[in-house]
């Protein structure tokens, strides 16, 4: 039996560049992508590989190391989710121009959906303005193979190449063959050579012609040779199809189940693409459908589009992911449209058997809420509690959820609660009356990302706010990654702590308090006090660092609830359910309007924290209650 293993999607691409002799891995953790670095760490050991693993602060730091990693003649990637490119952008467009010696391969996860992002951007389109090459997968398999071909495209043509495969290549699985990683022993060479990586304005003009002249070659050499896009089928025809990524195998199983039969144009390098190849097959059919999600990266290259069904001309929806069922829909729209639904037997009735499956266990789906325990929810209902008429900005991240306990007014982006706490204190001390008090929430690993700098603008500018980092020692939404406040690498060696108080300190920061998240009396009160410093002639900005661990990953912080055993006396429940309202802690059960509140032991973890949330104080800490 050939050697190999079912791996997800992210397995198969940390594959690919294992087997491509990959000796550097760079990247910040961001749903889909997470699996990745995780991955590679796991065949590093498991191969006794010398490949350089990090999990660098943000993306603009993976990105900008990995590109230094690459001009040393190395290969290297740096990966991320399609919203890490965003904060990437900035020397992602320079290191365009500046090109590479090493292969260099930009992994790009996106989230069409979304599924658990700000925005469902198409990082094909983000490719074609900076003007990059980019890859785009259709199976797990394929992106292993892209991945690899991916840096040898790099290194050949000396340009950053973008691999994108999106969350449901990511998340699907597949049996991926091992071939033998290649052996790349190549001692770090760097060559100085100032007019191209440290190019003023007008060798950056000579650059760019060079960038040009690389996609042009590309373009002829690589896209048009057929290695990724590649046409079937019949030569003319009243409809052929061109799809991309995903859609693509939604395709191929819909005519395979099918019995269909209908011209294809495949697309995985859709830029820079050779038009000619697009422009032909264009003409060759009456009609063509174009699938692709979630942008119309590929239809927007036609040179002549009035043949094209697409986007633009309303037959594919303009935002929202391409499921398999809504492939479906609009393949069977538009045979009917060309006269050919007569021929083709779709089924429009494809369910969700997933879908079917948790209808008949007939059990109540909850909406996402912070887990038993989690020392977030905590530190939310005493900011609630102790500074209710706050505005309450928030970020990325498990405290995201601070939604649904009415502890978060605005979520932005990675960092932005920062920084818009900061804005909203500004705008209204423009206004004469009381000033208003915001309160920032933000988690540990997102203000080692992008919140410090926000911070120190903030005291630069004299702005005057709360801000409370909610530390759980862990980069917990994205898979537990480690942060620099506990000093852990990538692949689980030590590095150098950076405490958050020390950072915060540095930053200028007078006031500034640790406390014990599950404190919650003591919490209140430094709340009160924050607001009594930020208002004061001489206040500045105030922290709280409120701190615990996260029981998911550090499961033996529930010790210190050994022994207790919280309870809800039945009589003295009035079934007003402000617990479940306002505490949300999915151990707290309220089976109708106006019953009893009873506790799911199943979920448990007997912290007692919610007894502050109860006004009857019918839960608590002892006694015969259920």
């Amino acid at each position: 039996m050939q050697n190999g293993e079912v791996l997800m999607g992210n397995g198969a691409v940390a594959r690919g560049l294992i087997e491509a002799g990959c000796h550097g891995v760079f990247g910040y953790p961001g749903t889909p992508s997470s699996e990745i670095m995780p991955e590679i760490v796991r065949f590093k050991k498991k191969e006794k590989l010398n490949i350089y693993t990090e999990w660098s602060v943000n993306e603009k730091v993976a990105l900008e190391a990995a590109l230094a990693f690459a001009w040393t003649g190395k290969r290297a990637a740096v990966v991320m989710k399609q919203v890490g490119l965003n904060v990437a952008c900035d020397p992602l467009m320079s290191a365009a121009y500046t090109g590479t010696t090493g292969g260099f391969l930009v992994i790009s996860c996106d989230d069409p959906g979304p599924h658990s992002s700000q925005t469902e951007q198409d990082s094909r389109v983000h490719a074609m303005f900076a003007k990059l090459p980019v890859l785009d997968p259709s199976t797990p398999d394929e992106a292993r193979a892209m991945a690899r071909y991916g840096l040898e495209l790099s290194e050949k043509h000396g340009i950053p190449v973008i691999l994108r495969p999106s969350i449901r290549i990511c998340h699907a699985r597949q049996w991926i063959p091992f071939v033998r990683p290649e052996s790349l022993e190549r001692p770090a060479a760097f060559k100085k050579n100032p007019e191209r990586w440290a190019a003023t304005p007008k060798f950056r003009l000579t650059l760019h012609h060079e960038l040009n002249d690389k996609l042009d070659l590309i373009a002829k050499e690589e896209a048009a040779a057929g290695k990724w896009n590649c046409r079937e089928g019949a030569e003319k025809g009243p409809l052929g199809i061109v799809a991309a990524g995903p859609t693509l195998a939604h395709l191929y199983d819909i005519m395979r189940e099918s019995d269909l039969t209908i011209p294809l144009l495949t697309v995985g390098l859709p830029h820079p693409i050779d038009y000619t190849v697009l422009d032909r097959f264009g003409e060759s059919y009456d009609k063509v459908l174009v699938l692709e999600e979630p942008e119309d990266a590929i239809e927007s290259q036609f040179t002549d589009r009035t043949r094209i069904l697409g986007r633009r001309s309303g037959h594919v929806p303009s935002a929202g992911e391409l499921t398999p069922e809504k492939v479906n829909e609009i393949v069977e729209h538009v045979l009917a449209e060309c006269g050919l639904k007569e021929k083709a037997s779709i089924d429009s009735a494809v369910g969700d058997p997933v879908a079917e499956a948790v209808n008949k266990l007939e059990k109540t789906v909850r909406r996402p809420t912070l887990c038993p325990g989690c020392p977030h929810r905590s530190s939310f209902f005493a900011i609630r509690k102790a500074l209710p008429r706050a505005i309450y900005t928030s970020d990325i991240g498990c405290y995201t959820l601070g939604l649904n306990l009415r502890a978060v007014d605005t979520i932005l982006c990675m960092g932005g609660a920062v920084s818009m706490a900061s804005g909203f204190w500004h705008a209204h001390n423009q206004d004469a009356g009381e000033p208003r008090t915001v309160v920032a929430t933000i988690g540990d690993s997102t203000f080692y990302h992008s919140g410090l700098s926000g911070l120190v603008s903030a005291i630069y500018t004299d702005a005057r706010f709360v801000l409370v980092i909610l530390d759980n020692a862990i980069t917990a939404m994205t898979g537990m990654q480690p942060t620099p406040g506990i000093g852990v690498l990538a692949d689980g060696t030590k590095g150098r702590t950076i405490p958050l108080e020390e950072v915060v300190k540095g930053a200028g920061v007078e006031f500034l308090e640790v406390v014990d998240a599950y404190d919650h009396d003591t919490l209140k009160e430094t709340l009160l006090a924050a607001q009594n410093h930020i208002l004061q002639p001489d206040g500045r900005v105030a922290v709280i660092i409120s701190r615990a661990p996260c029981l998911i990953h550090e499961k033996t912080a529930r010790h210190q609830w050994k022994g207790n055993h919280v309870a809800i006396d039945p009589e003295e429940c009035e079934g007003c359910g402000v617990c479940v309202k306002t505490f949300e802690c999915p151990a707290l059960i309220q089976d109708e309007p106006k019953a009893k509140v009873h506790i799911d032991r199943s979920v448990c973890v007997d912290c007692g924290n919610c007894t502050v949330s109860c006004r009857q104080d019918a839960i608590m800490i002892g006694g015969n209650g259920k």
